[in-house]
């Protein structure tokens, strides 16, 4: 029994040209995520979908993934199969108040292979959680999409914010791979 799920992380309309939070090069990272999405489906292995939800809170108004809205709604090539698993989160790490952890215990899974957006926030969140957990974490860095952040007026390019995030991430959290590495034949 394969012990390894595929976890796609909040590949959601807002995050694609047009919607309320528009990452650099989305496109892209959704190509490898459906190759991962097809590999995993195609050996029947476990998928997991996480879509977030953002909701107002006193001080921080939602500004994106606003409930029942068109840029909340998964994009339409990776919507969930019936045998797949969707849980809904309101925080950064999938983890929080979603129910994975258990889902994944429920399966037996010791391997989580991550791909989704925003490479910077969900999906580093979510990979330091899962090690934190005990998983064996792989990330498939070129299946994530990230933006340019500015901090005390200095703007970084999202290719940089995407390595640096990658560069903290592997060795100690993840393997952080590309998709060819990880799919078998790809290389």
């Amino acid at each position: 029994m394969n012990k390894s799920a595929l976890l796609i992380i909040d590949v959601q309309n807002d995050y694609f040209p047009g919607g309320k939070m528009a990452l650099h090069e989305p496109e892209q990272a959704l190509a490898k995520i459906t190759e991962l999405l097809q590999f995993y489906r195609q050996q029947q292995w476990p998928v997991i979908h996480i879509q977030h939800e953002m909701y107002d809170r006193p001080n921080r108004p939602a500004a994106f993934f606003l409930p029942d809205t068109e840029g909340q709604q998964l994009h339409p090539a990776v919507l969930p199969a019936e045998n797949e698993t969707l849980l809904i989160k309101h925080f950064p790490s999938s983890f929080a108040g979603t129910g994975l952890l258990e889902v994944l215990q429920q399966q037996q899974i010791k391997q989580l292979i991550i791909c989704g957006m925003m490479t910077h926030m969900c999906v580093d969140t979510t990979t330091r959680a899962a090690f934190d957990l005990g998983f064996d974490v792989q990330v498939a860095i070129d299946a994530t999409a990230t933006k340019a952040l500015t901090f005390t007026g200095h703007t970084v390019p999202a290719e940089q914010v995407k390595t640096a995030v990658a560069a903290a991430l592997h060795g100690t959290f993840a393997q952080v791979l590309e998709t060819c590495e990880i799919l078998p034949g790809t290389l």
